[in-house]
């Protein structure tokens, strides 16, 4: 059903007039983005409390004052603190199964869907003001110590003997119900919301033969934290099984699916890989979250020079740009931050993935499905039927996928791709292993882009220090050149966990084809040959790159050592 507007609401409700409706309109368009409650808000003609009242006519919702209403402990214990800040929400009563919890963001209703998946109630939604949500968690929760993981595991031990039995609530002859008994619920859904509020990327549970292990990938580095009982399991890859939607009783084949978050007001996809292992089933979330990646060029840690060049590579009316790179060093992001800038009315952009990680409005994005004949070639061949200006293929895996991209590039279109080598110049190398014939390569592919991720130092406990000589000699600098520059490294603090390393930025080594290379090409020359040529003509290398950061105070000797190699210079 459709929701009445805002502006309508206030002056029915008498709190502002059609002239000021008007009024509030015009200065919304000057700040883009902005809610109308909030600029009316701002503009001093409404109250906070007039703007919750609205909110809760335009919702259906009740309006519940938190300051004069005292909720029970019990009610409280339902939902974990890390919960209810993030979703922005004060769990207020229980009544019958019923949960009401009131909403900062009562428009968010996804977020009523992710709370009754999560805590297996059903949840009704109230309407209260973000202070007054933010105060009611300071101080309810603060009063009691946040619960932990350890503090979840140490209650499942108490209430589980060591077989799995638990004597009282439900049948655990009945793995569905043991997995969506409150302490299984509780603790996966702490270990989901933890893992999305310190932006990981993926979240692993494994089994073994005498324990079972979670660990969750932030910044390119696993993590383990406290493991659950062995014994249980079963019963907490079940519960992501339900929350996936696959079936349980399946656990001899692999298993693919999808859970569907709103946190705190944006989408977060969760995509879930289930294998069968030796010891039980091993499950790998994928986290996408759209609010960790901002996909937009200016902001991907390239240097300006290469970023300069790799714009005007964008607008190439035809050709092969490639990025390359392993697996996570960050190529789709670059790639859809590349197609976001050319994203306008005037491009029909297609794209093919396996899977699709980022819906994008305004682009048309088309799935891979191996097992019904659905590949990278099939899908190729149908898109140019669809008059496409940009493409977007997933990755180049084979000689088929080449040669549709390659003929896509001849007959007028710019193609974007991936591949997986070590550096750009590599790449040429890697076509003709697939079997394109240098000629090919040379009449399409304009630009080779490749990248890797290093984690950046924590900005609250960098601190400078004197390298010893071995640790420059990593670098193969002259020792003497390299004491010019000052070094840092992260002390390690409660902001990054005591790692010393917070979020992470690009090395880019940028390959432009020119006519000299494609003679090279050509003439079948060594990747060598052509990485030297590259060098001449002002390529910046991945670890030159890397050298850059850690002069600037960016990232460490030992994250570039790890994640480049220096190359021979003639």
């Amino acid at each position: 059903m459709a929701t009445r507007k805002f502006g309508a609401i206030l002056v029915d409700l008498g709190y502002l007039t059609e002239d000021q409706v008007w009024d509030v309109v015009e200065q919304q368009k000057q700040t883009s983005g902005t809610l109308f409650g909030e600029v009316a808000l701002q503009m001093g003609l409404v109250t906070p409390a007039q703007i919750t009242e609205a909110l809760a006519e335009q919702c259906g919702m009740p309006v519940v004052n938190l300051a004069e209403t005292t909720i029970p402990p019990k009610v409280l214990e339902l939902v974990p603190q890390t919960m209810a800040e993030l979703y922005k929400i004060m769990p207020v009563s229980l009544r019958n199964d019923v949960l009401t919890v009131a909403m900062a963001e009562p428009q968010n209703l996804g977020a009523l869907d992710d709370l009754r998946n999560f805590l297996g109630y059903d949840v009704r939604g109230a309407v209260a003001s973000q202070t007054d949500v933010m105060k009611a968690i300071e101080k309810y929760y603060s009063a009691s110590k946040e619960e932990s993981i350890e503090d979840v595991i140490q209650q499942m031990e108490a209430e589980f003997d060591g077989s799995g039995k638990r004597s009282k609530a439900y049948d655990i002859g009945s793995e569905d119900e043991l997995a969506n008994s409150t302490p299984i619920r509780k603790l996966l859904n702490m270990v989901l919301l933890l893992a999305i509020k310190d932006k990981a990327s993926d979240i692993h549970l494994e089994p073994f033969e005498e324990e079972f292990k979670i660990r969750v990938k932030a910044d390119g580095v696993l993590y383990e934290m406290v493991p659950p009982p062995r014994h249980l399991a079963n019963a907490i890859v079940s519960r992501v099984k339900v929350m996936a939607n696959l079936d349980i009783a399946e656990r001899r084949l692999p298993q693919d699916g999808r859970i569907e978050l709103s946190v705190g007001g944006n989408p977060v996809d969760l995509r879930v890989s289930v294998l069968p292992t030796m010891f039980g089933e091993s499950v790998v979330m994928r986290v996408l979250d759209r609010t960790v990646v901002q996909l937009d060029l200016n902001k991907i840690g390239m240097d300006t020079t290469t970023l300069s060049r790799f714009r005007q590579f964008l607008q190439t009316p035809n050709g092969i740009v490639l990025v390359t790179g392993p697996t996570g060093s960050g190529k789709t992001t670059t790639l859809y931050s590349a197609l976001n800038e050319l994203n306008d009315i005037e491009t029909k952009i297609i794209t093919t993935e396996d899977p699709i990680e980022y819906d994008i409005s305004g682009l048309v994005q088309v799935p891979v499905n191996n097992e019904i004949g659905v590949t990278f070639a099939n899908v190729l061949r149908a898109i140019l039927r669809h008059d496409p200006d940009v493409i977007l293929v997933g990755e180049i895996r084979d000689f088929e996928t080449a040669e549709i991209a390659i003929q896509s590039a001849l007959t007028g279109h710019l193609v974007f791709s991936t591949l997986h080598t070590n550096d750009a110049p590599a790449t040429i190398t890697r076509l003709r292993d697939m079997g394109v014939p240098p000629f090919m390569i040379t009449a399409t592919v304009e630009a080779i882009l490749a990248q890797r991720l290093v984690r950046r130092i924590c900005s609250d406990c960098r601190t400078e220090f004197e390298p010893s000589d071995e640790l420059l000699m990593e670098l193969q600098l002259p020792i003497q050149q390299a004491r010019k520059y000052r070094f840092y490294y992260g002390r390690g603090c409660s902001r990054c966990n005591n790692g010393g390393y917070k979020g992470r930025c690009g090395l880019y080594e940028l390959m432009g084809v020119t006519d000299d290379i494609r003679d090279m090409i050509s003439s079948n020359a060594s990747t060598d040959e052509l990485r030297n040529l590259a060098r001449s003509q002002g390529m910046t290398t991945l670890r030159e790159s890397g050298l850059k950061q850690i002069f600037d105070g960016v990232t460490t000797i030992d994250e570039v050592v790890r994640e480049t190699v220096m190359e021979d210079v003639d």
